[in-house]
C-alpha cells in the first residue's frame, strides 16, 4: 500500500468524527493508507484571529456570522450524515464549553505511544457516542488504559509541554498546506476540506482527476 493520505482532524469536531468512520473502508477499497494527524482544531480555525462560531460583537447579533455555523443546523446535518453512514451519533451535551485542547492532547499523547488511531477513535467515541456531560483527565486516562497505553506516561504527556509543541507544529503544518478547518485531507498535492469532500478525495484516489 504505497499511497498515503494525510488526515488532519480534531477529536471534538463532529465532521472529523463522521469522516473517521469512513476512512478504514476507503483504505481497503482504494489501496491507500490514512495518516491520522490530530490537532487542536480551534487553534487552526482561529489562526487568523477570526472565529466563525462566535457571534458578531457590538451589534446585538446572537447567531454566528454564517448560518452554516448555527448549532442547530450543524446538529441536524450531522445526524443526517450519521444516518447516511449508518453510524452512531449523539450531539455533545457540553458543546459550548468543550475543551478541544485537552482532547487534542489526549490524541497526541496516544500518538507518542504509537496508538494515535486507537486513542483518537476512543476519544471521539467518548464525545459523540457515549453522551458524556463532560470529559476530563480522568476519563481520558481511563480510555488510555483501555487501549493498553502506559498510563503514567500518558498522564505526564497529557499535562506536559511536549504535546502542545507537537500541536503547534501540526497546526502550522496543516496551515502551510492551505488547511483552515477540519477534517482536511491532503493527497497528491491537493487539499480536500470537509466530511462531504470524501467523495472528491475518493475520485482523486481513483484517478478521475
Amino acid at each position: 500500500m504505497s499511497r498515503s493520505v494525510d488526515f488532519y482532524f480534531g477529536a471534538g469536531s463532529r465532521y472529523s468524527y463522521l469522516a473517521s468512520t469512513q476512512v478504514s473502508a476507503m483504505s481497503e477499497r482504494l489501496d491507500c493508507r490514512f495518516r491520522w494527524l490530530p490537532l487542536n482544531s480551534r487553534a487552526l480555525i482561529c489562526r487568523d484571529a477570526r472565529d466563525p462560531f462566535v457571534p458578531v460583537d457590538g451589534k446585538g447579533v446572537k447567531a454566528p456570522p454564517s448560518g452554516q455555523y448555527d448549532w442547530d443546523y450543524r446538529k441536524r446535518d450531522a445526524l443526517m450524515w450519521a444516518r447516511h453512514y449508518r453510524v452512531p451519533y449523539n450531539e455533545p451535551v457540553d458543546r459550548l464549553t468543550f475543551d478541544h485542547r485537552l482532547t487534542a492532547h489526549a490524541c497526541l499523547a496516544g500518538e507518542r505511544q504509537g496508538a494515535v488511531e486507537a486513542m483518537s477513535r476512543r476519544v471521539m467515541a467518548l464525545i459523540f457516542i457515549d453522551e458524556r456531560t463532560a470529559i476530563d483527565i480522568t476519563d481520558l486516562t481511563e480510555a488510555a488504559a483501555v487501549e493498553g497505553l502506559d498510563v503514567d506516561r500518558f498522564r505526564r504527556d497529557l499535562e506536559g509541554n511536549e504535546v502542545e509543541e507537537m500541536n503547534e507544529a501540526r497546526v502550522s503544518e496543516a496551515a502551510s498546506l492551505g488547511a483552515f478547518g477540519v477534517p482536511s485531507f491532503h493527497f497528491d498535492g491537493r487539499l480536500f476540506w470537509g466530511n462531504d469532500r470524501l467523495v472528491l478525495l475518493e475520485a482523486a484516489l481513483e484517478g478521475s482527476f
